[in-house]
């Protein structure tokens, strides 16, 4: 079994930028891909960013690619996920997230098995 924890969440006006980090204990961290989710209110959730396990492949969806950086740290079990250039529109709970692929990445929220409890990111304007 798998926990996440997010932190790094918060206020921030637009344009600013905020690093979310997601710390994962309980299993072995490199074994899996991990990914970065947002869900806004009214809204389904939506898949931002992907890493493998190894940390070699990426992929962003185009709603962050260019303003957004998602690194990992084996070593110290966390992923980190760098923001840049926000707006309001980006307000939304962020949840890292965890999927058994040695290979590869996924932007299928269904393809991952553990989820962390989320984190609140407002871009006031």
């Amino acid at each position: 079994q798998v926990q996440l924890v997010e932190s790094g969440g918060g206020l921030v006006q637009a344009g600013g930028s905020l690093r979310l980090s997601c710390a994962a204990s309980g299993g072995t961290f490199s074994s899996y891909s991990m990914g970065w989710f947002r869900q806004a209110p009214g809204k389904e959730r939506e898949f931002l960013v992907a890493i493998s396990s190894s940390g070699g492949g990426t992929y962003y969806a185009d709603s962050v690619k260019g303003r957004s950086t998602i690194s990992r740290d084996n070593a110290k079990n966390t992923v980190d996920l760098q923001m840049n250039s926000l707006e309001p529109e980006d307000t939304a709970v962020y949840y890292c997230a965890a999927a058994r692929l040695r290979i590869g990445v996924s932007k299928v929220a269904s393809t991952y098995h553990y989820w962390g409890q989320g984190i609140q990111v407002t871009v006031s304007s």
